[in-house]
C-alpha cells in the first residue's frame, strides 16, 4: 500500500500512458487492417517521426540519433513512405479523415528543405491529411530553424513551431550539453516570427546546473520579448544513459527543492505577464489561438486515442490497443533499430506494444484528464465509462486530498488540481499506474 507521505516532486514527465518501457513483442503480431476495422477513423490525429538531432542535449532520452550518414534521411523517408502506404491502405478507402497532424522527433528540422517537402508530401499525398486545414505542430532546433525550412512549413500549413531553446543563457546551455549561442538563437525566433506561423512555442528548462533565479529570470524575459502564444517550462530530468546520467549527475533533496522554488518563480512570472496555465508545463498567451477544440497542442494529446503514428519512434493508439516499434535510449541501440526500420519492407502488422483494458484505460483518462490545469468533468467521465472516479480510484484521490493537491474550491462536478497539485503532477501522474505497468516498467532491460 502506497504511503500517504508526499513523494519526491519529480517522479516521471507523463507525456504516455503506458509508457513504452512497458511495451512488449506482440503475440501473432496482430495486422493493423483487423485492428482498426471497427474503430471511428473520422478525427484521426497523425504524427510522424524523425529520430535525427545536429547533437544529442545531456538530458535527451528521446529516441534519436545524432547526424545521418551515408544519405540514411534518403533511406528513412523511403520507409516512411513504405509504412505509410501500408497504413493507408489498411485504415480502408472510406471514413477516414485526420482532424489534426503532427511532426517530431529527434528533430523534423533536421531534414533540409526539400525532404521537408516530401515529408509534408507522405503525409498528404500517402494518408490523406489535409495539412493546409488541420493544425499542424512541428518541432524544431534553433539550428535547423532557417528560412528556407521554415519557408517550405510554413507553405504546407504550420500552424504552430515548438522551438527547443532550453535556456537563452550560455553557460547554461553547456552545462545541460547542448552547445548554443543566444545570438543564434535569437537569429532563429526572428526568422520563425518572418515565416509567419501562427504559434510560436518555446521550450525553457529550469533545474541546470548554475543556474540561479535572476539566469531564470534572464531566460523568462528574453522569451517573453518575442511573445510566444506558447511557452513550456519543463524540470531538469537526470536519466540513464543520457549524457548526464553518464557523468553522474543526480537527483537529490536540495535539487527538487532549487527545481520546485523556479518552477513556482516562472509560474507567477508568466501569470503576471498575461499567460493562462494550462498544465504543469504549459502557459498560452491568453490572447493566443488555440490550436484545435481537442487541444492537439497540449501536454497530453500523444495519448489521444486514434492516433497513427508513422516512424521507427511513434506510437499509434487505439482504444484496445498501443504500439510502436522497438524502444531503446543507448547511441548504438538507437542505430540499429533505425537501420533495421529502414530495410523494412512489411508494414502491414503491428510488432511491439501493450494491450488497453477496461482499468487501464480509466487510468489513461483520468492522468491525461486531471493532469490539465481545467480539470476534469464528472460526468464526462461517467458517460465513458459508467463510474466515478471516485469509485475507481478512492485510495489515490483520497491521498492526493489528503496532501492538498486537490482544488476544494472547483465547482461542483469538476475534478480539478489545486496550483501545489499543479506544482506536483510529475508525482501525481505515476502513483495512478497500474501494478501491472508498474512490473512491466520495472522489469524493462534498459538500452
Amino acid at each position: 500500500m502506497m504511503s500517504t507521505t508526499a513523494p519526491r516532486p519529480y517522479q516521471s514527465y507523463v507525456y504516455a500512458y503506458p509508457h513504452k518501457t512497458a511495451y512488449r513483442e506482440l503475440e501473432n503480431r496482430p495486422s493493423l487492417r483487423d485492428l482498426w476495422a471497427d474503430e471511428p477513423k473520422n478525427a484521426l490525429s497523425l504524427y510522424l517521426h524523425i529520430p535525427f538531432c545536429e547533437v544529442r542535449c545531456g538530458f535527451c532520452n528521446l529516441f534519436t540519433r545524432i547526424g545521418a550518414p551515408d544519405e540514411l534521411t534518403g533511406r528513412y523517408l523511403d520507409a516512411l513512405d513504405r509504412q505509410a502506404t501500408a497504413v493507408r491502405d489498411a485504415l480502408g478507402d472510406t471514413g477516414v479523415h485526420f482532424a489534426a497532424a503532427a511532426f517530431g522527433g529527434g528533430t523534423p528540422t533536421f531534414l533540409n528543405a526539400g525532404e521537408l517537402e516530401r515529408l509534408c508530401d507522405i503525409a498528404e499525398k500517402r494518408m490523406g491529411a489535409d495539412l493546409a486545414a488541420v493544425p499542424l505542430s512541428v518541432e524544431a532546433s534553433p539550428a535547423t530553424a532557417t528560412p528556407d525550412r521554415l519557408a517550405v512549413l510554413a507553405d504546407r500549413g504550420t500552424t504552430r513551431l515548438s522551438l527547443g531553446v532550453q535556456s537563452f543563457v550560455d553557460s547554461e546551455a553547456r552545462a545541460a550539453v547542448r552547445p548554443q549561442r543566444r545570438a543564434d538563437v535569437e537569429t532563429a525566433l526572428a526568422a520563425v516570427r518572418d515565416a509567419r506561423i501562427p504559434v510560436l512555442n518555446i521550450d525553457l528548462i529550469y533545474g541546470i546546473e548554475g543556474q540561479t533565479a535572476d539566469t531564470w529570470r534572464t531566460s523568462l524575459d528574453a522569451a517573453l520579448a518575442w511573445r510566444p502564444e506558447e511557452l513550456y517550462l519543463y524540470p531538469l530530468y537526470v536519466r540513464p544513459l543520457t549524457g548526464l546520467g553518464r557523468i553522474g549527475a543526480e537527483a537529490d533533496a536540495a535539487w527538487d527543492t532549487q527545481r520546485l522554488r523556479l518552477y513556482r518563480q516562472g509560474r507567477d512570472h508568466l501569470l503576471a505577464h498575461g499567460y493562462e496555465q494550462v498544465s504543469m508545463r504549459m502557459f498560452r498567451r491568453a490572447d493566443a489561438p488555440k490550436q484545435a477544440a481537442d487541444e492537439t497542442a497540449d501536454d497530453y494529446a500523444c495519448q489521444t486515442d486514434g492516433m497513427i503514428g508513422l516512424g521507427c519512434g511513434a506510437r499509434s493508439y487505439t482504444p484496445a490497443l498501443h504500439y510502436s516499434f522497438d524502444y531503446a535510449v543507448g547511441m548504438s541501440e538507437i542505430r540499429k533499430i533505425i537501420d533495421d526500420y529502414t530495410t523494412t519492407e512489411d508494414f502491414s502488422r503491428a510488432e511491439t506494444g501493450r494491450h488497453v483494458d477496461a482499468d487501464e484505460a480509466r487510468r489513461r483518462h483520468l492522468l491525461q484528464s486531471l493532469l490539465q490545469a481545467e480539470g476534469m468533468r464528472l460526468a464526462e467521465y461517467g458517460e465513458r465509462f459508467g463510474t466515478a472516479p471516485a469509485d475507481d480510484f478512492p485510495a489515490e484521490l483520497d491521498r492526493f486530498a489528503a496532501r492538498g493537491w486537490l482544488d476544494d474550491s472547483a465547482p461542483k462536478g469538476l475534478l480539478r488540481l489545486s496550483p501545489e497539485g499543479l506544482a506536483h503532477s510529475d508525482a501525481l501522474g505515476p502513483e495512478l499506474f497500474s501494478p501491472a505497468v508498474r512490473a512491466a516498467m520495472a522489469a524493462y532491460e534498459l538500452k
